[in-house]
């Protein structure tokens, strides 16, 4: 075959060089996606960049019902006596807690005037597009609307029974559930704070209870942290005080509770910036074994001294213990515990190896604003179902942080951030601050979608509303927008 084939003519200098092959095209990611019929984690992470561009503020519900035909809710009745005497009463102001059912269908909030609201979420959404004076007074806006004289600053739902919602209040050890199913300003049931083993190591000023859990197993066993120094459990089969007793050093006074995802650990973190541990499983600390109502720690950890094993951070500020206001585990990734502070900052434990993995250090509230009386009051974040996107009121801005807590090193708030170049399309995530039209308490993300419903303290909202009353931001993507 070789006689066959002619010689190519020698190449002279003269003569113009072959053109350079084509370049090689990046295989379109999203195609491939679509084509693999998987999607893995670095894709996820980089579309949610579009996610996080596309949140904007999309409406407003102030929160000004009537009760029983003319008569106003206790929470407008005292934003409106707040309002005409130029007297500002921080324990009376806000929603303090929100929170959905497990489908998305209903949403709880209460308010720190006593209010207990459950929304059909469809209609309250569908409620931007119609009529604007519509949205204050309409009792369909509403399924349930209880107005109690406590103050309410925790809101659960049952994941076993979703017809059920738990509160506490700041002013009482007792907690109250409620059945969405009967028309009742009544609790179905109250459960309350039994006979402490020390019980004269607390005082009546710290006669509260600060957050509740739901075991996921066991519809039956409730958890509530109070400012006693102790979380406890109630098993609702035998009895309606405390069976259970988590106790940690007298002086912790507990803001928030968690239980793992599994409900075999519970957590508790305090006021001095400690998260505290217990086990449920069995063995020594467990309080399946135990003969008495107390239950012994597992473990406990510092936040501020996990903090400072992070040089490049001990290097630029001095760190200080701070109260822990939240902990949260991400539903996408189930060893990353967040954490909020009461000084603003927020970041991520890995519950693994017990290391801050994640940080987020605002400016401090001191050099944008005056209103210390807003930073005391609990702020409460919450996860995107899917994203690893945590979503926490801003305590300087009126606004709502979005911040990048995917459990990789290019991660936005990775402590060991991985600097990434070359392309657009592989610039790492970046955190956003969405601006809203008045300042965040408490969040709450749809399970289903990336809709973020978010608890503000008094503004006014729409020009067309008369009064400054309590109201709920509803920040979600734009119309427009795709993502993944």
């Amino acid at each position: 075959m070789d006689k066959f084939l002619v010689a190519a003519p020698p190449h002279s200098s003269e003569e113009p060089a072959p053109p350079p092959p084509p370049p090689r095209r990046h295989r379109w990611r999203r195609i491939a996606v679509e084509l693999d019929g998987r999607i893995d984690a670095r894709f996820r992470h980089r579309e949610s960049r579009l996610l996080l561009d596309s949140f904007a503020e999309i409406g407003a519900f102030d929160h000004k019902y009537y009760m029983h035909g003319e008569e106003r809710c206790q929470t407008y009745v005292d934003r409106m006596i707040s309002a005409s005497t130029m007297n500002f009463h921080p324990a009376r102001e806000g929603i303090s807690a929100i929170e959905f059912d497990k489908k998305g269908i209903y949403l709880a909030s209460v308010t720190f005037s006593g209010c207990l609201t459950v929304h059909d979420f469809e209609t309250l959404y569908c409620s931007i597009y119609g009529r604007s004076c519509s949205i204050p007074d309409d009792s369909s806006n509403y399924v349930l609307h209880i107005s109690n004289r406590i103050p309410l600053n925790a809101v659960r739902w049952n994941p076993e029974n979703q017809d059920e919602i738990a509160c506490t209040s700041s002013q009482s050890d007792k907690v109250f559930l409620f059945d969405i199913g009967y028309v009742s300003s009544a609790p179905t049931e109250v459960l309350q704070k039994g006979k402490s083993k020390f019980p004269a190591l607390y005082s009546e000023s710290r006669k509260s209870l600060t957050d509740i859990a739901f075991s996921s197993d066991d519809k039956s066993r409730i958890f509530a942290s109070g400012l006693y120094g102790a979380v406890y459990m109630w098993d609702r089969r035998s009895s309606k005080t405390h069976c259970l007793e988590f106790m940690a050093p007298p002086e912790s006074q507990f803001n928030t509770v968690k239980l793992s995802v599994d409900s075999r650990t519970v957590l508790g973190a305090t006021k001095n910036g400690t998260i505290h541990v217990w086990d449920l499983r069995g063995g020594r600390t467990s309080g399946a074994f135990q003969s008495h109502n107390e239950v012994q720690q597992l473990s406990s950890v510092k936040v501020s001294t996990l903090l400072g094993k992070i040089a490049s951070l001990k290097e630029q500020s001095n760190i200080v213990s701070s109260p822990i206001l939240s902990i949260d585990f991400n539903p996408s990734c189930s060893y990353q515990l967040a954490f909020h502070l009461d000084d603003g900052w927020s970041g991520v434990l890995n519950i693994n190896n017990l290391s801050v993995t994640h940080l987020h250090c605002p400016p401090p509230a001191w050099l944008e604003s005056t209103d210390l009386v807003f930073q005391k009051q609990l702020r409460k974040p919450t996860w995107l179902p899917t994203s690893s996107i945590y979503a926490v009121g801003s305590s300087s801005y009126d606004g709502i942080y979005l911040l990048d807590f995917h459990p990789d090193t290019t991660s936005a708030c990775h402590v060991d951030k991985e600097e990434t170049r070359g392309l657009e399309e592989n610039q790492p995530v970046e955190n956003r601050l969405v601006p809203l039209s008045q300042r965040v308490l408490s969040c709450a993300a749809h399970p289903l979608s990336h809709t973020i419903i978010a608890g503000t303290q008094n503004c006014m909202q729409h020009g067309d509303l008369a009064g400054a009353t309590e109201a709920s931001d509803l920040v979600g993507p734009s119309p427009d927008s795709r993502y993944l």
